[in-house]
């Protein structure tokens, strides 16, 4: 099927790709570009000691440098939804990898605290892009019935660019500073900038988001009234309250409440993200399996309102046993949000807009939680303010039951 010169050169739309083998291409060049984003945006917990050494901060200060990265995926999830409809998916995924490129190496190079924040902005935009360009691919090339399970493994990038710095982060900084770990971001991000530029292209004879047969765009204002989706966003803005402190500050608490050095203490909380590398795909599928998005969403926030008890009082081989269970927990939450978006959208055009709305409430939950548990944490203790994720645990659950869908 010819398609026209202005289309080839403005989205990389090819002749008809009938084999849907070529999906799994897709995600994997998506899933490289989220690993990318979400290894900028986790740099900076298993470093936090260091960082606020070098810069001569409070912890509350160290939290901005996760709160800021969020903040601008914010600002940017719900116009994110309208650029991907004017420019498509290609085009705002060299945009959002190109500026964590640029973010991250300034960061290198940053002699000041108020630099750093500010290349953690850049970063940020990437973030805030690529969150809702890389489902929204996923939604064009695989069947609704069928989104589940690629969903499910897209939704390993937060956890598998976690659980990489955890790990390489503390050696990198002990062996040749702090910064090292920054340009090793940069990097990583240019690689996955060219694998996306060679691999993505779009479903060139069959319905989609973007796709040329598509109808009529149905009115984007009735489309944002949607109570369902500002309720499934609700429900991830809980997820991330919940489940983001943790994996921001355990590191650091581990340092100084337990005595565990750098390392030792990033290896441990890494055992939380690595499980969610097995939980988030068996979430996706189960999902597809019992025809029930619901069930995978909500469960998990009744489960983890009783754990939130035990996080900060744990010691020794508990701590491990701990992480394992509540990965096996925190899996389910974002696959089943994200598989679940496009359907509460019901139009497959309007996918792209949903999931802005889903990184809306992301991005607010990432940028409230370090601030908010920094600062409860500073006033009555680890033990009180891991008490107090509880209720937003609740909401969640409550929440995610009052929304429709399958």
């Amino acid at each position: 099927m010819n398609r026209s010169s202005a289309v080839q050169a403005g989205e990389g739309r090819e002749t008809a790709v009938s084999s849907t083998s070529y999906a799994w291409v897709i995600l994997f060049a998506v899933f490289i570009a989220s690993v990318a984003a979400s290894l900028n945006q986790n740099k900076v917990p298993p470093l936090m000691p260091v960082l606020m050494q070098g810069f001569n901060i409070t912890l509350s200060q160290a939290g901005l440098l996760m709160s800021v990265f969020s903040i601008t995926g914010f600002v940017l999830a719900l116009p994110t939804g309208f650029i991907i409809q004017r420019f498509g998916p290609k085009t705002t995924g060299l945009i959002a990898l190109a500026s964590l490129v640029i973010g991250a190496g300034l960061g290198a190079v940053s002699g000041s605290m108020s630099l750093l924040l500010a290349s953690r902005i850049i970063e940020g935009v990437g973030m805030g892009l690529i969150a809702v360009v890389a489902p929204a691919l996923i939604v064009l090339w695989f069947p609704r019935e069928k989104q589940g399970s690629p969903m499910g493994i897209w939704a390993t990038w937060v956890p598998l660019g976690s659980i990489l710095m955890l790990l390489l982060a503390p050696r990198m900084s002990e062996a040749f500073g702090w910064a090292l770990v920054w340009w090793f971001g940069a990097a990583f991000a240019l690689v996955a900038l060219l694998l996306f530029y060679m691999l993505l292209r779009l479903p060139s004879a069959e319905p989609g988001l973007l796709a040329e047969s598509a109808p009529p765009t149905p009115n984007l204002i009735q489309s944002l009234a949607n109570r369902d989706i500002w309720l499934l966003a609700f429900t991830f803005f809980c997820f991330n309250l919940v489940f983001f402190p943790l994996a921001t500050y355990f590191p650091t608490f581990l340092t100084e409440v337990r005595g565990y050095s750098l390392t030792a203490a990033a290896s441990v909380t890494s055992i939380f993200t690595a499980v969610i590398l097995i939980s988030a795909p068996l979430a996706g599928w189960l999902s597809d399996v019992i025809g029930s998005r619901k069930l995978v969403l909500t469960l998990p926030f009744l489960l983890v309102a009783g754990l939130m008890v035990l996080p900060f009082q744990v010691v020794g081989w508990q701590i491990i046993a701990f992480f394992a269970v509540l990965g096996l927990i925190a899996g389910a939450v974002p696959t089943a949000t994200f598989a679940a978006a496009p359907e509460v959208m019901q139009s497959p055009q309007l996918a792209g807009l949903g999931l802005a709305v889903i990184m809306l409430g992301q991005n607010l939950g990432m940028f409230v939680a370090p601030v908010l548990f920094g600062a409860l944490v500073e006033a009555d203790g680890w033990v009180a303010a891991g008490h107090w994720l509880i209720p937003f645990a609740l909401l969640g659950f409550v929440a995610g039951r009052l929304v429709k869908m399958r």
